[in-house]
């Protein structure tokens, strides 16, 4: 399109030439300068298809690696929620005990509860022994702690 405005402008130009306007003549100096600024408007919309071009063509390459990087952020970050949620579904269940040393809370399994052998259940912060099963468990025993868990969670929703 500015190829064929500046074609155009070129084409006025022969006319006002070809129309035998007394040289030096008022009317002649208007068009000739008329002309002059199309053809200088001409040159300018052409610039600018150009350095749009350019702009463009960069902002593409800018997107495209943008894409990229939030394809490998959402990947890596819809890993670390698939991890959680692979946690959580291998929890079956349980109690928590807060360690009298340094007051984090240890999840204590049901199923390691449930084994056969002692247990000696250790802080993971301080390496405290916060529970220790000697096989001596009464299920009254068991169904106390749970209880405590049950009420402890309510508090804290409460809370």
């Amino acid at each position: 399109m500015a190829e064929d405005l500046k074609e155009r402008v070129a084409y006025l130009r022969g006319l006002a030439e070809g129309l035998g306007i007394g040289e030096g003549s008022k009317e002649e100096k208007v068009l000739q300068k008329v002309i002059d600024i199309l053809e200088k408007t001409a040159a300018e919309i052409d610039q600018l298809r150009t350095d749009f071009e350019e702009l463009f063509e960069y902002t593409e390459a800018i997107d495209e690696d943008l894409t990229e990087l939030e394809e490998d952020f959402y990947e890596e970050e819809d890993d670390d929620f698939d991890d959680d949620d692979e946690e959580e579904d291998d929890f079956d269940g349980g109690f928590s005990v807060e360690c009298p040393n340094c007051r984090e809370v240890v999840v204590v399994s049901d199923d390691l509860l449930n084994q056969d052998s002692a247990i000696e259940v250790t802080c993971p912060g301080c390496g405290e022994v916060v529970l220790v099963d000697d096989e001596k468990w009464e299920e009254e025993d068991l169904e106390e702690l749970l209880d405590e868990e049950e009420k402890d969670a309510g508090e804290k929703k409460d809370g």
